[in-house]
């Protein structure tokens, strides 16, 4: 399991802090459904953002859902610690560190420890390594084993760059207006496990449109 000290920590600071920074500047709209789905905190919470819009995830959890940790299955890998170590920096986020390959269910368990515990987990259905917007049936295996709702994020940009990457990721202009959408999906949803995995991802396209020319 690869950890990032020292040194190394210390040179993300910079970057992490321009993050920060960048994320206050963006102006959120949001419904007062919406944000009353987003603030929602009775309850732990299976909080699912596509991979492209993973930008948006430390500023929406600081600004609607501060009180409750929220932990991420990320890589076992370098780049995995470099991730985890900055998405730490950048909003607090923790992460369960592994694979679906080699250490995938000892992460699933590590996630449903700490949904039962009382914190939020975050899922990438289609990460980390895509397709693109490609929801995995594997994202729901825990919030099925622990009861949790889904917290659905989506983000509309009105000023964005589009990265070259697998995912197309966005990274919304500072000070430019993003719309959110929060919408909640009972867990008994899941019970039909293939058919909730199909309309998720239908209510997950409608609430995160693809413009390919944001400017």
């Amino acid at each position: 399991m690869h950890a990032v000290a020292g040194w190394r920590r210390a040179l993300l600071w910079p970057l992490a802090l321009l993050v920060r920074w960048w994320g206050r500047t963006l102006r959120f709209e949001i419904s007062p459904e919406d944000e009353r789905n987003v603030r929602k905190n009775d309850e732990p919470v299976a909080f699912v953002v596509w991979h492209n819009r993973l930008f948006l995830v430390s500023e929406v959890y600081r600004r609607y859902r501060g009180g409750r940790e929220l932990y991420a299955l990320i890589s076992a890998s370098k780049d995995g610690a470099l991730l985890a170590a900055f998405f730490e920096m950048v909003g607090g986020m923790r992460a369960v560190r592994g694979s679906s390959s080699r250490l995938g269910r000892e992460a699933a368990s590590a996630l449903i420890e700490q949904q039962r515990a009382g914190n939020d987990i975050g899922i990438t259905p289609d990460g980390p390594r895509g397709p693109c917007y490609d929801f995995k049936a594997g994202a729901v295996i825990v919030p099925r084993r622990t009861g949790a709702p889904l917290l659905l994020l989506g983000g509309d940009f009105d000023s964005a760059w589009q990265l070259k990457s697998w995912d197309r990721f966005y990274l919304p202009r500072p000070f430019s207006k993003v719309r959110i959408q929060c919408q909640l999906v009972p867990n008994a949803t899941l019970a039909d496990r293939d058919g909730a995995v199909a309309t998720i991802r239908e209510r997950m396209l409608a609430i995160n449109p693809d413009r390919a020319a944001v400017s």
